[in-house]
């Protein structure tokens, strides 16, 4: 069996154990005879595992039980429409802060539904290099939700602190770096991520959402029954057949971070090594590798540099997919290289990778 270290930003890697769980179970799942995804979403093996995914979750995250665990799909862009759809009518308006593609996308879709205030860190030429210092941050009180993105995959930057927002609810798109380090519950309203990164494969999105901030929802007699927040609440996200089979990989990435990692101060500190060992490396290339991100916006997800010329950057990519390394090359709005470094990507994989940056500078020079 030949495995490759995968970079790729999502669909992204899975840890071996998982990989392994899921074969050994495939064609018999819980003495059912059938795999996962053939045994009924009704069945009480499918629902016990459906509920134990909810509280692996709650326990991981911090949560109480006043925190509703739904499973949907339609990925984060289908977020970016079903907040304001839900919490956006009337005459109220919100805030977005925009620091990359996917909070801009975010906020392009909450203008068609309402009032919507921009916080932008977007420069000239369209790039985005940094994450608002928090006395940027000139939030109307009025707002009914204040949207972030913690995370930004293609231009490699990261909050690396929670904004304060003098009790404005905040809305977080989590879906590049969900679980990969602790957060703060308390100042957190709504989340939503997509699994395809760090929580288990395309097909489900997790949204979590406090129950005061639920209640102000729009009823969900005055939205496609399929779009409130309220039938997934109400029905247990088993109002139609959900993605079964990503929710077990969801509950199996849970348990690996839980019980194998030992939960998200761990996770936080082995990411903490693996950024500091790649941007060692660009910081130490005497401008070989330039990283474009200011150094205190950094994401510790998604490093992304460039390299002298975009013929050897394409060389850069052959040669690292020779050396057993993919995903490489980046976003195709920005190009560069980009190694999404995510939870499953341990250590080792990441300090292989340095070492093969530092040979190509060496044979590049």
């Amino acid at each position: 069996m030949k495995r490759v270290i995968n970079f790729n930003a999502g669909p992204a890697a899975l840890p071996m154990e998982v990989l392994r769980k899921a074969q050994e179970e495939m064609l018999d799942w819980q003495s059912t005879g059938m795999s996962v995804m053939e045994v009924s979403h009704r069945s009480s093996e499918y629902e016990a595992m459906h509920n134990e995914s909810q509280e692996l979750f709650r326990k991981l995250a911090g949560m109480g039980p006043e925190w509703k665990i739904l499973f949907m799909t339609g990925g984060a862009s289908a977020q970016f429409f079903m907040v304001p759809m839900n919490y956006l009518f009337g005459k109220r308006k919100a805030t977005y802060v925009v620091t990359g593609h996917w909070s801009k996308a975010a906020k392009r879709e909450a203008q068609h539904f309402g009032s919507v205030d921009v916080i932008s860190t977007e420069n000239k030429d369209g790039s985005f290099t940094r994450i608002p210092k928090q006395e940027e941050l000139k939030i109307d009180s009025s707002s009914t939700y204040v949207h972030m993105t913690s995370n930004n995959t293609i231009y490699g930057s990261q909050w690396q602190y929670w904004p304060e927002l003098e009790g404005a609810p905040l809305v977080c798109d989590m879906s590049s770096d969900i679980f990969s380090r602790p957060f703060p519950v308390d100042k957190l309203a709504l989340i939503y991520a997509g699994a395809q990164k760090n929580l288990g494969p395309s097909g489900v999105t997790v949204v979590a959402i406090r129950e005061d901030f639920l209640d102000i929802a729009r009823e969900g007699s005055k939205l496609p029954t399929m779009l409130s927040y309220r039938t997934f609440s109400e029905n247990n996200s088993l109002y139609n057949t959900p993605p079964c089979f990503s929710i077990y990989i969801l509950n199996l990435m849970l348990k690996w971070l839980l019980y194998r990692i030992g939960g998200l101060q761990k996770m936080q500190e082995i990411n903490e090594e693996k950024a500091r060992i790649l941007y060692e490396a660009i910081d130490l290339s005497d401008n070989f590798y330039r990283g474009p991100v200011e150094k205190g916006s950094r994401s510790q997800m998604n490093v992304v540099f460039r390299l002298k010329t975009p013929e050897m950057e394409d060389t850069f990519i052959e040669k690292a997919r020779s050396a057993g390394i993919v995903g490489v090359r980046g976003h195709r709005s920005t190009g560069g290289i980009r190694f999404s470094i995510y939870n499953a990507n341990l250590v080792d994989n990441v300090r292989k990778a340095a070492e093969f940056m530092e040979e190509f500078q060496r044979i590049n020079r």
